[in-house]
């Protein structure tokens, strides 16, 4: 896998420079509500002064992994986008929330297979100060990749299948699984739990009891997400709304049959031209949560 490695080496070289040539602004705080007193909190000088201050980590459950869905979306709430970056998050969304808060304390970071298309495909903290700020946490310099998939239509010629230094763990369906047996078999970095039983609330059980992932950050899509909201495994929705007008009509984050109740906790802005945005950390109800279903609908 030296090619594999190679091509990674460079994603990495080029990501690192994107993230450090960006011109990322300064978000501002509305509002942040009293019940996240007890929360755990993350921070260093560089993210206080671009974040406005630390950033809240959600509880861990007991027995399953604390997991946050990240999105981006329009000021119609459309999320699908061929190229994310036309919703128009900017740098402040794509380096300082997308590939950087919200990911920096995670020991995974989870996508369905529709998400995972460009062979250029890894996802890490890319911002030296990021990368400070994760190694200060004593976790691994990048995330273990996962990547949730019934029908098993994915592309392993992308990165991060074939990074040896990095695991990847693949929630595989049955037909997942006897597509792909040899491929698999052949990269003892990556370790498949099967979609079976329970679907994804057994899945996650096994994330954290047999793999030690404590914390996931999961970037979509809108089918993953849903089938983790309705499985009852998502602890908050960290959400950038844009002001531009982009995106597939009519494709919010959750595409299921009820919406999840959410509480807003944190609320920020930024004012600054041309594309002002506000970013939201919601949680989900914790009656939501207990009482959803165990859906295996996630990934192509």
């Amino acid at each position: 896998m030296a090619d594999g490695t190679s091509r990674f080496n460079r994603l990495v070289a080029k990501k690192v420079a994107l993230a450090e040539e960006a011109m990322i602004g300064h978000l501002t705080t509305l509002a942040v509500s009293p019940t996240l007193a007890g929360e755990r909190t993350i921070g260093n000088v560089w993210t206080h002064e671009h974040y406005d201050g630390s950033f809240h980590l959600a509880d861990l459950p007991e027995d399953i992994p604390a997991t946050s869905l990240v999105f981006v979306e329009s000021r119609d709430g459309d999320t699908d986008a061929v190229d994310p970056d036309t919703l128009g998050g900017g740098a402040i969304d794509k380096h300082l929330i997308y590939e950087g808060l919200s990911r920096v304390a995670a020991d995974a970071v989870l996508t369905g297979a529709s998400t995972a298309r460009s062979v250029d495909t890894f996802f890490s903290v890319w911002h030296p100060q990021l990368v400070a700020l994760r190694e200060s946490l004593g976790l691994p310099r990048h995330p273990v990749q996962i990547m949730v998939s019934n029908r098993g239509e994915i592309d392993l010629s992308t990165v991060l299948f074939n990074v040896p230094s990095v695991p990847v763990i693949v929630l595989a369906g049955a037909e997942c699984r006897r597509r792909w047996t040899e491929a698999f078999e052949s990269r003892p970095w990556l370790t498949v739990v099967p979609l079976a039983g329970r679907g994804l609330a057994e899945a996650f059980e096994e994330l954290r009891r047999g793999h030690g992932i404590r914390r996931i950050s999961a970037v979509g899509g809108r089918r993953t997400a849903t089938a983790l909201v309705d499985a009852g495994l998502v602890q908050d929705v960290l959400l950038t709304t844009t002001n531009r007008r982009a995106g597939r009509p009519g494709t919010p984050f959750y595409s299921g049959a009820t919406w999840p109740r959410l509480d807003p906790v944190v609320t920020k802005t930024t004012e600054s031209a041309p594309d002002p945005i506000v970013f939201r950390r919601l949680l989900i109800r914790a009656d939501r949560r207990s009482s959803a279903s165990t859906s295996q609908t996630a990934g192509a």
